[in-house]
């Protein structure tokens, strides 16, 4: 059997290897990513919105449509005679 072979370098691991890491580092970068993941959110939170709104407009529009041919349709035609 041939030996395995070594996986090929992380580029992430790079500036830490040789370095211990600690509580404050691991912190550091919890921190990072909380602001990340807040801006993204914020991102789809305004694109959300958006589209709740064409949804609810496209909604309304179909509802009126649908009222109006229905409407035309079962008309009361109401006769007025004089005696």
């Amino acid at each position: 059997m041939s030996p395995s072979p070594t996986p090929p370098p992380n580029p992430a691991l790079a500036d830490v290897r040789g370095k211990t890491i600690g509580r404050a580092d691991i912190e550091a970068k919890l921190r990072e990513l909380q602001g990340e993941v807040e801006i993204i959110g914020e991102e789809a939170k305004s694109y959300a919105i958006t589209v709740v709104a064409v949804i609810g407009v496209g909604i309304v529009a179909v509802a009126f449509i649908i009222g109006r041919r229905r409407g035309r349709r079962n008309r009361t035609i109401v006769e007025v005679r004089r005696f």
